[in-house]
């Protein structure tokens, strides 16, 4: 039984991947992120990042490896996630769950800045919102999503879709695969 669950998990992600690699809108649209983001780099902007659950723990990553190090020693890039629980539990009480990251986008967004906001369903009203916010700010908005029409796409201007799959889990394999090679993207595009 665990052989079988395992196969098959492989097989599905494997599939998932296929999909995926598979659209023609694929590298073209993870190339205009590594364009956008590299663009906002270079002009002294920043990254926000921003996701619910694992799309947080993936929004986190995102932004420890661009100030931190991904594979060699490079100067650190200016990206954090929204993801401090002192603030998102003091928003979501004086406030609301659906303000957590707004409100921070709204305090710290600037013009040129890039909101990179995931969501495996693209409907999370409150990444939405941070979306619209960011829109309103000057910013540019990049979506990690699932295919499909969804109110993130809408809303973002380079929006990048994994394969629509029965469970979330292997949506969020594929923006974690593509997290990973725009950052090393990133690198070579600026110069490390």
């Amino acid at each position: 039984m665990k052989r079988q669950i395992i196969e098959h998990s492989l097989r599905e992600a494997n599939d998932a991947l296929a999909d995926f690699l598979a659209s023609p809108r694929t590298l073209p649209t993870m190339e205009a992120i590594v364009d956008t983001m590299a663009e906002a780099l270079r002009n002294g902007c920043k990254i926000m990042s921003c996701g619910n659950g694992g799309s947080l723990c993936d929004a986190t990553h995102f932004a420890e490896e661009l100030t931190g190090r991904f594979r060699e020693n490079r100067r650190p890039l200016a990206a954090m996630a929204i993801n401090d629980p002192a603030y998102m539990t003091c928003v979501g009480n004086d406030f609301s769950f659906g303000d957590i990251f707004v409100r921070w986008v709204e305090a710290f967004g600037k013009p040129g800045d890039v909101l990179l906001a995931i969501s495996t369903s693209g409907n999370s009203q409150n990444i939405v919102a941070a979306a619209e916010a960011a829109r309103r700010l000057g910013m540019k908005v990049v979506a990690l999503t699932a295919e499909g029409p969804t109110r993130l796409a809408e809303t973002a201007d380079v929006t990048l879709q994994a394969p629509r799959t029965p469970h979330s889990d292997r949506i969020q394999e594929i923006h974690i695969k593509v997290i990973h090679i725009v950052i090393e993207a990133l690198e070579k595009e600026l110069g490390f």
